[in-house]
């Protein structure tokens, strides 16, 4: 009998940290989810599983050794999933038996990501517009993948006239797990989340889902899960602002008061954040630029007119960038905000 047919034994899902309650994962992010990120996080209150950043596919690609750092060397001690985009099927197959003599939780392909120089050539969103390749990919990729294989996805591409037949697929290839970003790739991230379509797909596929798009806190991520019946949520950039969210969603669908966090404990995860993903020899001024990647998301709950934003994005050296942090978010009590400030506008990071 093929895969395609029987779901062997060694398909589960990994257990949530909280027996009985939705699993949450942190979304796969360009140039973001990287094992020092991964580690800092796990610090914070780890989600219930990880996804690498995208390995790339194609006639010349090998494993990044970067990316395979976060499943060979993982801190985190939750499980680690592969993500793969590409569109040629024989070095998609090859890169998941690559993966495999890895220590990888499963193999998770990208048919989201919605940067234009990612779906011009018909890898990740690029592929929601062709359904047979889709078909193709799946086949091919379940029958490499003995263990667990999952997906990511948005809804469409342009529009949604894919969007069943495609979750159709799904089940047909016997897909271990999906997660949904409730944008078109054309949508980006400017429109609302289309949590009905997350409904939708919840109630037509056979395998759990993931809601992903818009968690910004533990009563969000309650909202979207009551409304869309999902198995849990995937949260990618409110992580990086939050990085205390998983850990308030389980308190949350617990029952249990969700912890306020200050804005001092905000300022050592950013002292934290920085010492983790400084490298050796690096100008410190590039340094100072990477960690504002991160500080735009965080500035979103620090203060409701941008101030700290304002300051941190000019910053050009670790002392600039640390007395920024200690003045505006001092050991006084203050608390960091549960959502974003409406108006503080982040500069986006590419979820893939």
């Amino acid at each position: 009998m093929s895969q395609t047919e029987s779901k062997p034994a060694n398909r589960t899902l990994p257990a949530p940290i909280q027996a009985g309650q939705p699993l949450t994962a942190l979304a796969p992010m360009q140039d973001v989810t990287d094992r020092p990120f991964m580690a800092v996080i796990a610090n914070c209150g780890a989600p219930d599983y990880f996804v690498t950043e995208y390995f790339r596919v194609h006639v010349q690609s090998r494993l990044e050794k970067h990316i395979l750092e976060a499943v060979t060397e993982n801190e985190t001690g939750r499980p680690v999933f592969a993500q793969m985009i590409g569109e040629d099927i024989h070095h998609l197959t090859r890169t998941a038996k690559d993966l495999q003599s890895h220590p990888i939780a499963g193999v998770d392909l990208n048919m989201g990501c919605p940067a234009p120089t990612v779906y011009k050539k018909h890898c990740g969103g690029g592929l929601l517009r062709d359904p047979q390749k889709i078909d193709q990919v799946l086949g091919a990729l379940r029958q490499t993948i003995p263990g667990l294989f999952t997906v990511k996805m948005r809804i469409g591409f342009e529009n949604t006239e894919n969007f069943e037949t495609i979750l159709d697929l799904v089940n047909k290839h016997q897909v271990d797990l999906l997660s949904l970003h409730g944008r078109t790739v054309k949508e980006m991230y400017r429109s609302e989340v289309h949590y009905d379509f997350i409904k939708r797909a919840a109630e037509r596929i056979n395998c759990p889902l993931l809601a992903n798009g818009d968690v910004t806190s533990a009563a969000k991520a309650r909202q979207i899960l009551d409304y869309t019946g999902a198995a849990g949520v995937m949260v990618g950039r409110h992580a990086i602002r939050n990085p205390w969210i998983f850990r308030q969603i389980r308190e949350d669908q617990a029952g249990l008061p969700v912890s306020k966090i200050s804005l001092n404990q905000v300022n050592r995860y950013v002292k934290d954040l920085y010492a983790a993903v400084e490298r050796p020899h690096a100008p410190e001024q590039a340094q100072v630029n990477k960690m504002k990647k991160y500080l735009n998301f965080v500035g979103q709950g620090v203060d409701s007119e941008g101030k700290f934003l304002y300051e941190m994005r000019r910053s050009k050296t670790k002392a600039q960038l640390f007395e920024i942090c200690d003045r505006h978010m001092p050991d006084d009590g203050a608390l960091f905000a549960d959502e974003p400030y409406p108006g503080v506008i982040a500069r986006p990071s590419r979820e893939s």
